[in-house]
């Protein structure tokens, strides 16, 4: 195996300079200048890992401690994302992906509690420490010039997702995916709306049921421990925020179905999802680790199941930048209050913990930073039945008032 020759033909494609270190103590270095990064190789097998898997094999060595990524996570995770590390592997890891799925599709509501829970249900104590307070929004902020922190990019989103559906005092609206409340609470207080919540999260609802209930109001909000496809009634407004990427890869056509049924004829609602432009296999990574069953659809097959559903797409908006930021964010709070974390439960937030969500933070930063990226986060306004004047204006210009 020479590895100064991968190295070399890794270096290509990285615009940083980095180094390796083997086992042995061996060094090879690629570019010119102090290294970005460090890649050290505790062990043989990670090595071999590395080879055989590509990208997965050296990320679950670090996983296991079998390798270190010293220096500057992001700039290594970038250069691997520029690299094209592991284009022999692609078939390989295509399989993986295809038995991912089969395992862990969204096909039936048991198994999509199942992949929520395995992520959303790790309890509000862990997501506390390093979200936005007191809305507590695990989704991407809003960032317009001279936003300084992230708990004004939270208010600064809802409050335009807000302006974008034209939500009024007095109407119903349903959060589909509501997770700790935070869209709900700020609507009803700021707009005096009255909304339900729907979230398939049993640790969510407990706590976001109590929550509603500590603050008496009761009267103006609820949530239902319910499948995101499971409609009760339609209501005047409908809001998806980060939901559409756990659909799953063949339940899209139904969850936008959903979407349209809870929705009034002539009603407005918001898509807000990750979308790939173009179609593109979701990262095995953020499958196998991080979101079970979830599924990064592209912007034109949302579109297309939108027009099957009845619905008219009224905006389209790409805050893709803006994701850099919020994940720049929680990553530095979540790398603040790690001790504090693993406190919470130490066996279950270990270091092999960490390490995964230190990659899916800081290595989700690098993929929206990327200027050639085919991952986006979309904003899709969109009305049952096609707009009048009198329901929807004729300028964007109140999203800005």
């Amino acid at each position: 195996m020479n590895v100064q020759s991968m190295v070399d033909s890794m270096g290509e494609r990285i615009r940083a300079p980095f180094e390796v270190r083997l086992p042995d103590g061996s060094r090879y270095r690629s570019g010119v200048g102090d290294p970005a990064f460090e890649i050290v190789f505790r062990k043989d097998r990670a090595l071999l890992a590395s080879v055989m898997r590509g990208h997965m094999g050296l990320l679950e060595a670090y996983f296991d401690q079998s390798i270190d990524i010293e220096g500057d996570l992001g700039a290594g995770l970038a250069g691997a994302m520029s690299g094209g590390f592991n284009q022999r592997m692609k078939t390989l890891l295509q399989v993986e992906n295809e038995l991912h799925e089969l395992r862990f599709s969204n096909k039936t509501p048991e198994q999509a509690r199942i992949n929520a829970r395995a992520h959303y249900g790790l309890g509000h104590d862990f997501y506390s420490l390093w979200l936005d307070e007191p809305l507590m929004m695990y989704t991407c902020g809003y960032w317009p010039e001279g936003t300084r922190t992230l708990e004004e990019a939270q208010r600064n989103k809802i409050d335009h997702v807000c302006r974008k559906i034209r939500l009024a005092r007095g109407e119903r609206f349903v959060d589909v995916g509501c997770g700790f409340g935070g869209f709900m609470f700020r609507a009803q207080e700021t707009i005096g709306a009255v909304g339900c919540g729907v979230n398939n999260t049993p640790e969510q609802v407990d706590w976001l049921r109590g929550e509603i209930g500590r603050r008496g109001l009761s009267q103006q909000l609820s949530v239902r421990d319910a499948d995101l496809r499971d409609v009760d009634m339609p209501y005047d407004k409908v809001v998806s925020i980060g939901v559409l990427e756990h659909a799953g890869r063949d339940q899209l056509g139904e969850f936008v179905q959903a979407h349209a049924d809870f929705l009034k004829p002539g009603g407005l609602g918001m898509l807000h999802f990750i979308g790939h432009v173009g179609r593109f296999d979701t990262e095995l990574f953020i499958r196998k680790h991080v979101f079970p069953g979830g599924w990064i659809p592209s912007l034109a097959d949302v579109i297309v199941e939108m027009e099957r559903a009845g619905l008219e797409v009224v905006d389209v908006e790409n805050l893709r930048r803006h994701y850099a930021h919020t994940l720049d964010a929680w990553s530095e709070r979540f790398e603040r209050g790690w001790e504090r974390i693993h406190a919470i439960d130490p066996r279950r937030f270990d270091e092999r913990f960490r390490r995964i969500w230190r990659v899916y933070l800081v290595g989700c930063a690098e993929m929206f930073r990327s200027p050639t990226g085919y991952t986006h986060l979309f904003q899709i306004v969109f009305s049952k039945g096609n707009v009048t004047r009198e329901n929807y204006p004729m300028s964007r210009a109140h999203l800005y008032a």
